[in-house]
């Protein structure tokens, strides 16, 4: 029988812990803008993604931000551990300074940092057996070295419909579909952020939700016949956040992984939602190439998406 009183408890636990991290992701960037937000990721190219555009976003909304960076392609919970641990048995092992030839606790211990971001590889990110005991690990050593920082979850979002991915992203019943593979990462991040009593940002779900909207979902494009398709043609990719289809050096490729701008621009919005705890419907900076009309649904689903979170913590 499910004890109602410790759930209870628990669930007033959590929304308190997201009251105290609301306000303190407000006192950092009040007074003005004179105090910066320091922002620190531990992440891969997802993260670079999502914060492409959020030093503009954020100077537009007259917000200070630092930003500090260990960041590899396609790195997973594990290996960023794995490289921390691996400095603190050898200080002097490269096998510990992945970043630039600096290790993590290198870069932590560059000044203090407000907020600390960790986040699984994509292609991991529906089996919540691959975050442990990896997330705990980092978090643990996050606060170690950064006591005052707020630990926050990245959550990273799904393929392009037209992904021929999906099967990798969970053992046992993989996921066949973007909706799985969303279903599947979603449930497993905040399984993981549960255990761990930390926030979500919750950028899988942004995506999610402008892709379930009938008028701004990407739609492939089934008419195109691939093997007439002559540069620099391409087919219409109209609303797809990720990178899709392109020439590289006379050769069609195809990234249904990353975003491209119009992606890039929405992750933005939502990390901007987030930390500051404030709309960015009324920014107008939006990236060269996405269409006006396009870039104000994305401002909108982004803070629907962080206000519905918040308030569901």
């Amino acid at each position: 029988m499910i004890d109602l009183r410790h759930t209870r408890q628990k669930a007033g636990l959590l929304i308190i812990l997201f009251f105290i991290v609301g306000t303190a992701f407000s006192q950092s960037v009040t007074n003005g803008g004179k105090q910066p937000l320091r922002l620190f990721l531990i992440g891969n190219s997802f993260s670079q993604n999502a914060t492409k555009y959020l030093p503009q976003l954020s100077k537009e909304g007259g917000h200070n931000l630092v930003i500090g960076r260990a960041e590899i392609g396609g790195s997973s919970l594990q290996r960023h551990w794995n490289h921390a641990e691996a400095a603190e048995r050898n200080p002097d092992d490269p096998e510990g300074k992945p970043y630039g030839g600096k290790s993590l606790k290198m870069l932590l211990s560059d000044g203090v940092w407000d907020v600390v971001t960790i986040q699984q590889a994509s292609i991991l990110s529906g089996d919540v057996e691959t975050y442990r005991p990896y997330a705990r690990k980092l978090y643990e050593y996050v606060k170690k070295l950064q006591p005052r920082a707020n630990v926050v979850f990245h959550q990273t979002w799904a393929y392009r419909a037209d992904s021929k991915d999906f099967s990798q992203i969970s053992k046992g019943d993989s996921a066949k579909s973007a909706q799985e593979m969303w279903e599947k990462s979603r449930a497993a991040y905040h399984t993981i952020a549960n255990e761990l009593g930390i926030p979500v940002i919750p950028n899988g779900d942004a995506f999610y939700q402008m892709n379930a909207k009938k008028k701004w979902a990407y739609q492939a494009d089934n008419t195109v016949d691939f093997r007439q398709l002559q540069a620099p043609n391409l087919p219409d990719q109209t609303h797809s956040l990720h990178m899709g289809y392109r020439w590289d050096n006379g050769k069609l490729a195809f990234d249904s992984h990353h975003a491209n701008d119009a992606g890039c621009y929405l992750g933005a919005l939502v990390w901007y939602g987030f930390l500051y705890n404030e709309s960015p419907v009324k920014l107008t900076f939006s990236p060269e190439g996405v269409d006006p009309a396009f870039s104000k649904q994305l401002r909108k689903t982004a803070w629907a998406t962080v206000k519905k979170e918040k308030k569901k913590e």
